[in-house]
């Protein structure tokens, strides 16, 4: 049996069932029992489980990640969530040198905390509030870095990161809160690693990330009018990372498209390029396409942030290109615009 929901029910669902099972866990952050209860995922925590278990804190981000750690280390299990990913930024020191490494440090200390952060895009969030940083969080041994993309994922990743040993940093697009999907009702209980094929194909693989999950199978769906067979790979644990579910679908289809969300110079997409050559250099037909940011701060208005981001269209291109094949009329074919119901910022 399945139930449908979004991508938000998912995680409030997700937290709620763990604070009832579990008495050590509590949830934190700035605004996160205010009115919005951040985009609604921690609505109805305070009701349930009270202030004590559920509240919002001053702004300081790196002082509020050092109370997570001394809760963790006391036996608690804290979910510290941040308002924007680009915020964590002013919490490194306690991220990486502290919360990263003390178990290595410290005699295998257990640390259990969850980090959520929300990727910002839209409504004028410009260079701010719309980083993802994840390669940064990656490169850190002893963090593990999820960013799920679909429904199913965001309830089981959350719950497997609720009650792991170790530091885990769960990274949401905001736009993907509203996304429905089918949540079957076991649980993963794997769900920290590995990739999902998402959609598959025969043509051109392409390997997502995040919201680009979105819009590879927008591309997919299209291309499939045409002719052409896409293979979607939901990357889903940045760390630890699944290659070879990545290589097996590369060598089935002699193709590969790594759609990023971060910028392409030094980004995951280089990591994610890198394996496949290694693993994949007989079977490929092209040269690995990465799409991502484009190479500047995300602009503020609408129509350069249109131009800034990597979408279906560019994915839908690069297939073409791959495959010599000449370009699509994509006349008709409508592609995303949130604003449509997209509320605010908050």
């Amino acid at each position: 049996m399945s139930t449908v929901m979004t991508v938000r029910d998912a995680l409030n669902r997700a937290i709620a069932a763990e604070m009832r099972r579990d008495p050590r866990v509590f949830i934190y952050g700035i605004d996160v029992a205010d009115h919005k209860r951040i985009f609604g995922s921690s609505r109805g925590l305070v009701e349930e489980f009270g202030p004590d278990r559920c509240f919002s804190t001053p702004l300081s981000e790196d002082a509020m990640t050092g109370f997570g750690l001394g809760a963790a280390l006391n036996g608690l299990r804290p979910i510290h969530v941040h308002m924007r990913v680009d915020f964590m930024i002013l919490a490194m020191n306690q991220i990486t040198n502290m919360l990263a490494s003390f178990s290595y440090g410290a005699g295998g200390f257990k640390v259990p905390i969850v980090i959520r952060a929300v990727v910002g895009r839209g409504w004028g969030q410009s260079w701010q509030h719309s980083k993802t940083l994840h390669s940064w969080f990656a490169h850190v041994p002893g963090l593990k870095v999820v960013m799920p993309a679909r429904a199913r994922d965001a309830r089981d990743m959350m719950i497997a990161a609720i009650r792991d040993d170790n530091p885990v940093v769960c990274i949401e697009h905001r736009w993907l809160y509203d996304v429905p999907g089918e949540v079957p009702d076991e649980i993963d209980p794997n769900a920290l690693s590995g990739c999902r094929v998402v959609r598959e194909g025969t043509d051109a693989t392409v390997v997502a990330v995040s919201w680009m999950v979105v819009e590879a199978l927008k591309a997919a769906e299209v291309l499939e009018k045409h002719g052409v067979s896409l293979e979607v790979v939901d990357i889903r644990s940045i760390a630890p990372y699944d290659g070879d579910t990545v290589a097996a679908s590369v060598r089935k289809t002699g193709h590969a498209i790594v759609a990023d969300y971060d910028w392409v110079h030094c980004g995951f997409g280089a990591e994610v390029a890198t394996g496949i050559y290694e693993q994949c250099m007989g079977a490929l037909r092209s040269p690995v396409t990465r799409l991502g940011f484009a190479e500047a701060h995300c602009p503020c208005t609408r129509p350069l942030e249109n131009a800034y981001y990597a979408n279906a269209i560019d994915i839908i291109r690069a297939v073409e290109k791959k495959l010599d094949r000449a370009e699509i009329d994509l006349t008709g074919e409508e592609f995303y615009s949130y604003e449509k119901k997209f509320k605010g910022p908050f």
